[in-house]
């Protein structure tokens, strides 16, 4: 395989992901503001922080509002991580992979597009934001099933997952660390029936709440919420599992390969240093510090896997 066609899918499902959880992030700061009426537009400040599109936004805009970050994350043409340009980017990597797709996930990939594009073809009310939202996270699913339903199971599916898992890590992190953001004005918040009620929003962001449900009952707060999220091997969003997927296709594209490349190396370190431990050690050490070191350690193993795409030229 070709490395551009390893780029071309890796870019391709990081951006199906990142505009499916740029999606659940504004929900996140949807629900996170009706527990804060106080607060106002202001709190919109949180979401753009822990999307890592703050900066970008003030150089726009002289100060935040919630229609302008709302816009801003959903459809803004300057913002490369907004919903629809990432999945312009989406699918304009597919169309360039094309002969490496099966035809059901090329045609639910165009019809996200189609989709999308015609729904942020204009701002979106507030009235219609819960539907949108929907519909991206909807389509976005979508691809990812005809992709697990119809592609085999050779390096193609391997670069594609490494893309989906590095995305989703990061985006795991953010959503915990929009906590941070939320709490650092009024650190008297913890403990409360607010924090618990964003402590809920925290795990609906990530489709967890069900699954938090099964596993604790109707007990468990704060810690036992970040260990789900952060520790536990069998919840789809955590970033244990996500790392866990990193490492089996990794090992899968490493074989044959003398010694051990650079990417598979650091996935090992990121899981010793920082999965590898209690939650009661997170904590200790500070969940925004936690969250920061790992988002370091992610962005750095994604620079590398590109590196390592020089394999497959």
């Amino acid at each position: 395989m070709l490395g551009k066609t390893a780029g071309g899918l890796f870019w391709m499902y990081r951006y199906l992901e990142r505009a499916e959880n740029t999606a659940r992030l504004i929900e996140a700061g949807q629900r996170i503001a009706l527990t804060r009426l106080e607060a106002g537009d202001a709190e919109w400040t949180s979401i753009l922080q822990a999307g890592g599109v703050k900066s970008a936004f003030d150089e726009e805009y002289e100060a935040v509002t919630r229609d302008a970050a709302v816009d801003w994350m959903l459809r803004a043409k300057a913002n490369p991580s907004s919903v629809l340009s990432c999945i312009e980017a989406a699918r304009h990597n597919a169309r360039l992979v094309r002969t490496a797709l099966t035809g059901e996930v090329w045609g639910a990939t165009n019809a996200a597009y189609m989709k999308i594009r015609e729904m942020l073809a204009r701002k979106v009310s507030e009235r219609d934001l819960p539907e949108v939202l929907r519909e991206v996270r909807q389509h976005t699913s979508l691809v990812r099933g005809m992709t697990h339903g119809t592609m085999l199971r050779n390096e193609i599916y391997d670069f594609v997952r490494l893309g989906t898992f590095l995305e989703r890590a990061d985006n795991t992190a953010r959503i915990l660390d929009v906590k941070y953001y939320v709490l650092l004005p009024s650190v008297s918040a913890v403990g409360t029936s607010l924090d618990n009620v964003q402590w809920e929003t925290i795990l609906r962001a990530v489709s967890a709440r069900g699954g938090f449900r099964m596993e604790y009952g109707a007990g468990g707060g704060p810690a036992e919420i970040t260990e789900f999220l952060v520790l536990n091997k069998r919840m789809p969003r955590s970033l244990a599992f996500c790392i866990g997927k990193l490492r089996s296709n990794l090992s899968y594209l490493h074989r044959g390969v003398e010694g051990q490349l650079p990417s598979m190396a650091m996935v090992d370190h990121l899981e010793r240093q920082y999965l590898s431990h209690d939650i009661a050690a997170v904590f200790e050490r500070g969940l925004h510090e936690f969250i920061e070191d790992i988002l370091g350690q992610l962005g750095q193993i994604a620079r590398q896997v590109e590196i390592d795409f020089r394999f497959y030229e």
